[in-house]
């Protein structure tokens, strides 16, 4: 008898042992557990480590997340740049299978700092990720803000849960194939609205957008804060003063989960208009799988909207 393509796939499919259950897969930061979220669709939940709202720098785990964690078939997870106190954790759980996004060789990284700024120095400002910090040097995580980056995370995270899970490997691709494509179209979009703005300017309230303005072709003329868990001193952010008044940037943004008053004080008389607060992490988005399109698209809108008012 020959077989047909369909019923030799189907074949292929039935001689797969599939899971009992759903995979135990956790991740470390919504952006992650919403790109895995889109991979497994309805095969299953993966855990959020981080709680809705919460920094993603200082961070204690629960005694019932860690046995999550030593019980999870796959781990994925940034890196410890984002999330070091998860480094610590799973060196206690070594027999885990991780995945960490962001050491994988083909993640195009930013390094602090390369982007050009008002920060004429970068050497006072404390430690790296990998010492619990976002400082002034060293590796940019925010990588999944480049969303070339977004769509080579999602292939490493299917191709992860098809090796333990091959059972639903068609379902998982399928899932991946989605993905790429709502992502794709945001990203289209978000290209063609805020291509004009090549040589528009804007101050943001950290250090984190480095991959987004690289991709667009945006200019971040300053930043209030060098990293995450730095606050400006008084020098630097009236360095930034006088850069607002001289007109160099066309916008300034606060961020959610941070204080606006110190964007607002700067920005009060000088021609620089303030722009929606910007979300870079996710923190104001329901978390799941809808998060990282929402997340896109949002960040890109509130930069389009405030630059657009020229």
């Amino acid at each position: 008898m020959r077989l047909t393509v369909p019923l030799l796939a189907a074949l292929t499919l039935a001689a797969t042992p599939l899971k009992a259950g759903p995979l135990a897969v956790v991740t470390d930061i919504p952006v992650v557990q919403s790109l895995t979220a889109l991979v497994m669709g309805d095969l299953g939940t993966p855990a959020l480590l981080l709680e809705a709202g919460a920094d993603p720098h200082d961070f204690q785990l629960r005694p019932s997340q860690v046995r999550a964690l030593q019980s999870a078939e796959l781990v994925i997870w940034v890196g410890p740049e984002m999330t070091p106190w998860l480094e610590r954790a799973l060196a206690a759980a070594p027999e885990v299978t991780t995945v960490s996004l962001l050491h994988d060789k083909s993640t195009h990284l930013h390094h602090y700092g390369e982007e050009p700024t008002t920060e004429v120095s970068h050497a006072d400002h404390g430690s790296t990720h990998s010492e619990d910090a976002h400082g002034a040097e060293g590796i940019d995580p925010h990588a999944w803000l480049d969303p070339d980056n977004a769509a080579l995370w999602i292939g490493l995270i299917t191709d992860a849960l098809v090796a333990r899970d091959p059972g639903n490997s068609v379902a998982y691709r399928a899932n991946a194939s989605l993905a790429l494509m709502r992502i794709k179209t945001i990203d289209q979009a978000l290209a063609k609205r805020l291509a004009p703005h090549g040589d528009a300017g804007f101050v943001v309230a950290h250090d984190a957008y480095g991959y987004f303005a690289e991709h667009y072709g945006l200019t971040v003329t300053a930043s209030l804060a060098s990293g995450d868990a730095h606050e400006p001193g008084a020098a630097h952010l009236s360095e930034v003063r006088g850069h607002l008044e001289a007109g160099v940037a066309d916008c300034i943004f606060a961020e959610i989960g941070r204080d606006p008053a110190p964007v607002e004080t700067l920005a009060e008389g000088t021609p620089v208009r303030i722009g929606a607060p910007l979300d870079p992490e996710g923190r104001g988005e329901a978390t799941g799988a809808e998060l990282y399109p929402a997340l896109l698209q949002n960040l890109g809108t509130a930069i389009a909207d405030c630059l657009d008012a020229d």
